[in-house]
């Protein structure tokens, strides 16, 4: 660790101390997710965490997949999760690692326990194990099977191995204590009969190992050397130890629990996200709604901001919850840093100039963003007609100059980039619907200031109506409209906001935005940020990121 370094949380500080006592002499990490789901914003704190800590003490962090339960697995998730660590700019060491990489191993160690007395094949069933587990205040009892003999379960394991066992019928479970007051510790499963084919080693295995027993070692075979897990893991520390003490590892590695982030407005239990998924309440897992990595990209979200967001978290020991404004900084002041800007008129209102030539073209230019030069120039093609959004205009022209600083009949307004204009005539449909305003140019305007007398209420975008390109705008709002969707006993999916999207079809963008690559980023000047989607249907749709201003206050 470099000497500017300095620990700033609990875990950097114990390991600070182990590598100043000689007791590491390389930090190796681990973010190691089950595919049994895409990743959220919540893992994005662990992965920031592990990767980051072998970051800073010039160790390794390893990417494993605990694949234990082939039920919930598939290798969309497995595929998934890597693009989201690679998203998040992170690379970890060697190959990906897979709990499936060391199933033999793991059936071994079972043996060795069964034939040191601490492991035996029970054949009471769930319901008859939960009644024999007993409670959090009442003692378990033995089961009648523990005390089989060695050999007996040690016969009976290799025919659930090899299949000749029903499901259900059989577990292996380690002999530890029906009396401890830590329920992990009584007599946990270690292996369950799953007649099903795994995503990596096919047909190959009929028993699979608990979460439980293969976690530890798992970190013991990769020489991980600090195992970081969220405060729900705290209980199981002790059976963690206890497998590491009772097997012959290579490593002893070391549990330490730190509070997850839980973020107001959502949700993030995997298996409430897939309902809201199977349930079509969203179209998909990266759903832009979604607080899912895959979602948050999708949606416009930057891995910096990301990343940016979980840096300012509290590593601590101690569970709380994160207000999502917190999070909407980090990506509002993300995008205004780096979002190129841009005009798109999301409900377009035709203005005719009536003092402008017909065939006339002119084009001007406007800074890609005000800030960064680096950015360069975009070119905004100017012509006779012109399209503004209906609401920067008003009839009235009685509203005040501080309270309507937009387009009114009779008065002045600036076009972005261009000329002073004034409003002069309305035209309407058969029904009496606005259709079009007649409009002029104040000449001499483009980027020179109004003549004496002549004064613009503001500033209004627009695009030529000529060479505008038609897009789709999907407008984002958060999923829940409850702050705390899914606590105590809610159903979040009475919570849903029904106003999470808004799509508006016919809108008009600059020309420049027909070329947009998917996910770039942009800011549509006075709507907010938005970035083009490449999964829908139509040619060119913009999904809106998030607002320029943060309108839940108060």
């Amino acid at each position: 660790m470099t000497d500017t370094a300095k620990p700033i949380n609990f875990i950097q500080q114990i390991i600070s101390a182990d590598i100043e006592s000689g007791k590491t002499h390389k930090v190796v990490t681990r973010f190691p997710p089950e595919p049994n789901g895409y990743l959220h914003i919540g893992h994005a704190k662990s992965i920031c965490l592990n990767f980051g800590l072998a970051e800073l003490f010039n160790g390794d962090c390893h990417l494993r997949f605990d694949d234990t339960n082939p039920e919930k697995e598939d290798t969309e998730y497995v595929q998934a999760i890597i693009e989201d660590v690679r998203w998040l700019g992170f690379l970890w060491q060697g190959e990906i690692r897979y709990a499936s990489d060391y199933f033999d191993q793991f059936y071994q160690w079972a043996c060795d326990l069964i034939d040191h007395q601490k492991a035996y094949v029970c054949e009471l069933n769930a319901q008859q194990m939960r009644e024999y587990r007993g409670t959090l205040t009442e003692a378990g009892k033995d089961s009648p099977y523990r005390n089989r003999p060695a050999a007996e379960s040690r016969a009976l394991l290799e025919q659930m191995k090899a299949g000749s066992i029903a499901e259900g019928a059989m577990t292996l479970r380690a002999k530890i204590d029906m009396a401890s007051a830590n329920i992990n510790m009584r007599d946990p499963v270690l292996y369950r009969i799953k007649r099903m084919a795994h995503h990596r080693t096919g047909d190959q295995w009929n028993i699979y190992p608990a979460y439980d027993f293969a976690h530890g070692q798992e970190d013991a075979i990769e020489g991980v050397t600090h195992s970081i897990c969220t405060l729900e893991f705290t209980a199981n520390r002790p059976l963690y130890n206890w497998f590491i003490e009772n097997l012959a590892v290579p490593t002893t590695p070391q549990q330490y629990e730190f509070g997850r982030l839980n973020l107001n407005y959502t949700i993030t239990s995997k298996r409430k996200l897939k309902q809201l998924v199977d349930e079509g309440h969203v179209d998909a897992w990266d759903d832009p709604r979604m607080p899912t990595l895959s979602g948050l990209r999708r949606r416009g979200v930057s891995a910096s901001a990301v990343r940016n967001f979980c840096d300012s978290l509290a590593v601590a020991k101690t569970d709380g919850v994160v207000d999502m404004a917190q999070f909407e900084h980090f990506i509002r002041d993300d995008l205004n840093n780096n979002a190129r800007r841009a005009m798109c008129v999301l409900k377009p209102l035709l203005v005719t100039l009536t003092n402008y030539e017909q065939d006339k073209v002119e084009q001007f230019a406007a800074a890609a963003h005000p800030q960064r030069d680096d950015l360069g120039e975009r070119s905004i093609a100017f012509r006779q007609q012109l399209y503004i959004d209906r609401n920067d205009f008003s009839e009235d022209t009685g509203l005040s100059r501080k309270k309507f600083k937009r387009l009114v009949i009779g008065d002045y307004v600036r076009l972005r980039s261009a000329y002073i204009i004034r409003a002069d005539q309305v035209v309407r449909d058969s029904v009496g619907e606005i259709q079009e305003i007649k409009a002029s140019i104040v000449p001499n305007t483009v980027g020179a200031d109004a003549p004496e007398g002549i004064r613009a209420r503001g500033v209004i975008h627009w695009v030529s109506a000529l060479d505008a390109v038609d897009c789709t705008i999907n407008l984002y709002d958060r999923l829940f409209a409850e702050a705390q969707p899914d606590s105590g006993d809610k159903n979040f999916l009475e919570h849903l906001n029904p106003a999470s999207l808004k799509v508006i079809q016919g809108c008009k963008a600059e020309a420049s935005l027909d070329n947009a690559e998917v996910g770039e980023h942009y800011q549509f000047e006075r709507e907010g940020y938005f970035c083009r989607d490449g999964k829908v249907s139509v040619r060119l749709a913009f999904n809106c990121t998030i607002g320029l201003r943060d309108n839940w206050k108060g």
